[in-house]
């Protein structure tokens, strides 16, 4: 019950036991075509560039990036936490010249901040991420797109914790790239990073005037591979089994249906907020318009204390983790980045967002609060 990986579907899980394809043979290509189609209904998007890169999350992260910028372009990075440093680094890496409009941990950016930093450096790529799992926020997308349109900015977002757990309309919200990763509310396991470029994109990446420099990532060749450009021709070995796996998640999703998706992930983030509250702790993101379902963050109710600390007075974060293991055999795990030391996250993703999971995570929090003497017994 961390920020991930979340636990498998025993249906993913079996998936992947299935005979190994050859990884340019019909019948895989056919599965790669069907994962598309997947793809397409959870990003909900028309676009037919979509595809799964072979890596985790930061796969997804770093193939965005390097088709997308050029060097010496410039890049708008809303930077909240871990995955807006990490973006910066990477796009400073393939020669972009970067712009790192930061903010302070749990607080998301306002349209009106975006808009002026665009107008300002009129960037290639504005970046944001949607669920930023360091510290618990959902940035808002309302307008973002609109507003880069006009700008001849490309909008590109970071869903790796965040896809399948809350509302995302890839076309309505003119998003132009977006990146996830497989093992979040996908419930797979990590090794797969979907993937969707627009029109407007890929004409970006197509009108490029340097190569790539990324040959393993570049979508030149990867899309290919997955039929982009209406043929296919070996790139790289295919991850076969996660795409098996991948197949079986959107299966999953699909059978679902996104809106009994996203609204399974809020009520089960409801229902632990109200235990949670009943102990004293409360949201470290403190607009309820800006926390994430999916990856809760956790601080005491007075605040924080001393240096920035916001655990309560007295009790040891990482105590408490350990009982949570140990004695439950669940994993809650403590603050990343900026929040490192500070708060507990929880994560409420896919397989793994369930009422009983909830009551679950609420013992162990209980119990280790009252071995620390900050509840009572």
């Amino acid at each position: 019950m961390g920020p991930g990986p979340a636990n498998a579907d025993p249906r993913i899980l079996a998936a992947q036991s299935l005979p190994l394809l050859g990884h340019m043979h019909p019948p895989f290509l056919k599965i790669m075509d069907e994962v598309q189609q997947g793809l397409r209904y959870l990003f909900q998007t028309d676009s037919k560039y979509t595809l799964c890169a072979s890596g985790t999350g930061h796969a997804g992260m770093e193939m965005a990036i390097a088709n997308l910028l050029e060097p010496g372009e410039t890049i708008v990075v809303g930077n909240n936490g871990i995955w807006g440093t990490r973006v910066c680094d990477m796009a400073g890496r393939f020669g972009a010249k970067v712009v790192n409009l930061q903010t302070e941990a749990g607080k998301s950016f306002s349209l009106a901040e975006l808009t002026a930093a665009v107008e300002q450096h009129k960037p290639a790529v504005l970046f944001l991420c949607q669920g930023e799992s360091s510290t618990g926020v959902h940035q808002s997308l309302a307008g973002v797109g609109e507003m880069c349109r006009k700008n001849g900015t490309l909008l590109l977002v970071d869903t790796v914790c965040s896809l399948g757990g809350v509302p995302m309309y890839a076309d309505a919200w003119g998003v132009d790239a977006i990146y996830s990763g497989s093992q979040k509310c996908l419930s797979a396991p990590p090794g797969g990073a979907p993937l969707m470029l627009n029109d407007r994109a890929l004409q970006k990446v197509q009108n490029r005037k340097t190569k790539v420099r990324s040959y393993y990532l570049d979508l030149h060749l990867v899309g290919d591979y997955w039929g982009w450009y209406g043929s296919r021709s070996y790139h790289h070995t295919g991850m076969v089994s996660m795409w098996y796996a991948l197949r079986e998640a959107l299966a999953i999703v699909a059978e679902e249906g996104l809106d009994a998706m996203w609204a399974r992930h809020e009520a089960v983030h409801k229902q632990m907020w109200d235990g949670l509250r009943s102990m004293g702790l409360e949201p470290f993101v403190e607009d309820p318009n800006d926390r994430l379902v999916t990856v809760n963050t956790i601080k005491a109710r007075a605040g924080c204390y001393g240096a920035g600390r916001c655990v309560p007075a007295g009790v040891d974060w990482a105590a408490l983790c350990k009982n949570a293991m140990d004695k439950y055999n669940v994993e809650i795990a403590g603050g990343l980045g900026p929040t490192a030391g500070k708060i507990w996250r929880v994560g409420l993703m896919g397989y793994n967002a369930k009422p009983a999971n909830v009551e679950l995570v609420l013992a162990a929090f209980r119990d280790g609060l009252q071995q620390q003497n900050y509840l009572k017994a």
